[in-house]
């Protein structure tokens, strides 16, 4: 009831009624918004939970699979190498789905088209570590999503995705993440959502979790119903989110409250 009350305040505002993006020098990490025990267990990666998934990502590159009897690092090689800089560019364009991927859902259309291999379950541990590890070698490196001209109608559709009001509290995702960042709500920091840091630990969660999850977990929120994991709108979103944090550094695997 009071996390409630404190979103209809919110929504009373009268800055809610000239919604407007995030300028680039005052973009700011969920990192800055977090205590500084928090912040100190992101920082140690003997500390940190989500570098257990890393850990095990780096085993399964390593591990043959499918019918092809291939593994990750038969095509790719040594991932520190290979895979640095990859996680900056995604979600990015598929020529043969013809349509914008993410991370995830490239590791598992690459585990059918290369392994021969069945897909990873969404959340599951094997494929949140795959990502995690990928992931992991991108980390202090720029944000560079969406520069494919080929993507920028699905970055658009994303953007509309991100002001659209829905539910029934009646809430756009730029109502509190471009509107109300750095206020608080029900007692917990209202952030800018910037996705610098997926798959992150979520304290909340006691585990490792993607983007699509949290995104989710926002729709629900505010009282909507939330897209299917790997669905176009889930995707463009998270598109659109990456562009916005053009530039920002990767950060995963990050720790969150």
């Amino acid at each position: 009831m009071r996390r409630l009350i404190a979103i209809v305040v919110l929504l009373t505002t009268p800055s809610l009624l000239h919604a407007g993006e995030i300028p680039p020098a005052e973009r700011r990490s969920g990192y800055s918004f977090m205590a500084p025990d928090t912040k100190a267990m992101q920082d140690d990666d003997t500390a940190n939970p989500g570098m257990l998934w890393v850990m095990e990502g780096e085993g399964l590159w390593a591990k043959k699979d499918g019918a092809s009897e291939k593994a990750c690092a038969d095509c790719h090689g040594d991932a520190r190498e290979s895979m640095k800089g990859v996680a900056t560019r995604y979600p990015a364009f598929d020529q043969t789905l013809g349509q914008p991927v993410d991370l995830e859902q490239a590791i598992n259309l690459s585990r059918a088209r290369h392994q021969q291999a069945s897909p990873l379950a969404h959340e599951s541990r094997d494929l949140l570590a795959l990502e995690a590890y990928i992931a992991e070698q991108s980390r202090g490196m720029p944000i560079a999503a969406g520069a494919d001209p080929q993507l920028a109608a699905f970055v658009e559709k994303g953007h509309d995705l991100f002001i659209a009001r829905e539910g029934q509290l009646n809430l756009s995702c730029a109502n509190c993440h471009d509107d109300n960042w750095d206020k608080r709500l029900a007692g917990s920091a209202i952030t800018q959502g910037q996705p610098t840091g997926y798959p992150l630990y979520r304290l909340e969660w006691q585990s490792l979790g993607s983007l699509q999850r949290r995104l989710r977990g926002c729709i629900t929120g505010v009282r909507a119903q939330a897209f299917d994991f790997d669905s176009p709108e889930m995707v463009e979103l998270e598109l659109y989110l990456m562009t916005r944090a053009a530039g920002m550094p990767i950060e995963a695997p990050a720790v969150r409250p």
